[in-house]
């Protein structure tokens, strides 16, 4: 199914923590959404200069409803586009673009699947856990941020995993630390078999690293949704790309916002990320060094 472009109504903004959830009436976006795809939203009003959109990732999705189906999506302000969202009102319209992305993988049995979120880039995983426990899996959650306000969907895991341990750099929530001082710890404990991430990407290169080296060094599978800056949304402007390991063996530069967010862990090039690698297809013709 293909992606759609529609005028959304919000149905609903409030502040969360140090964030911002907004909640749109998108109908042909929610009934489509798999877990780990976003929605680009062109911000700024009609008579804007801001011509890029913004992606997001999904939070939540309610397929029927009084209004139609409806998208939920978290955000910081940063900038003058999340700060004009950040101002929207109940019945204000929005151009919104999706759902778009590859999204994650599902096990095609029950497994026991650790989910590791860093600050409000742990918005998607919560998706994540619903279709997975529909599946019969066990999920347990591992959640940073820098400080106990930026921790997202504190209660919302406690409800749905069977266990969440929490890290703050400041020690301000939960350990003080960082998710990858606990992770090990939790893999071990609930015997996992999978890791999914969302978050910065110093945060999912530490989770490719210690999802790689479970279990004495065999290793378990990792998916990480990676946060990479994109205009476009749709794989035009090449802005997002990022180098990866084909089913060949060769490297690629390929764009996170079309053949990802969503990629196994041990498939970027997490050393060269930024860099156009010499041994990538392509990289003479483009003058790569």
């Amino acid at each position: 199914m293909k992606p759609v472009q529609v005028r959304g109504e919000v149905l609903g903004i409030k502040q969360v923590g140090a964030y911002w959830a907004m909640t749109l009436v998108a109908p042909g976006i929610a009934e489509q959404t798999r877990p780990g795809q976003f929605v680009a939203i062109a911000v700024g009003g009609p008579e804007t200069p801001m011509l890029l959109r913004r992606a997001f990732s999904i939070h939540a999705v309610r397929e029927t409803g009084i209004y139609g189906g409806t998208v939920e999506f978290v955000f910081a302000v940063h900038g003058k586009g999340t700060e004009w969202l950040s101002r929207l009102r109940q019945h204000d319209s929005v151009d919104v673009v999706g759902p778009l992305g590859r999204p994650f993988a599902l096990p095609r049995e029950p497994a026991h699947c650790v989910l590791v979120g860093g600050g409000y880039g742990a918005a998607p995983l919560f998706l994540l856990a619903d279709a997975l426990r529909a599946r019969g899996c066990r999920v347990d959650f591992v959640l940073g941020a820098a400080t106990g306000d930026r921790l997202f969907g504190a209660l919302e895991a406690k409800r749905m995993a069977a266990s969440v341990a929490f890290t703050t750099d400041d020690g301000s929530f939960g350990q003080q630390g960082r998710v990858s001082d606990v992770l090990p710890d939790v893999i071990a404990r609930t015997r996992a078999d999978v890791v999914y991430a969302c978050g910065p990407m110093a945060m999912l290169e530490a989770v490719s690293r210690i999802a790689a080296e479970a279990y004495d060094g065999a290793g378990i599978p990792a998916q990480v949704a990676v946060e990479e800056a994109m205009a476009c949304g749709v794989g035009v402007c090449m802005t997002c790309v990022l180098p990866v390991i084909g089913d060949d063996g060769e490297t690629r530069m390929v764009r996170s916002c079309v053949e990802g967010p969503v990629f196994a862990a041990d498939r970027l090039r997490w050393d060269a990320l930024g860099t156009v690698p010499l041994d990538a297809v392509g990289a003479a013709a483009m003058g790569a060094h």
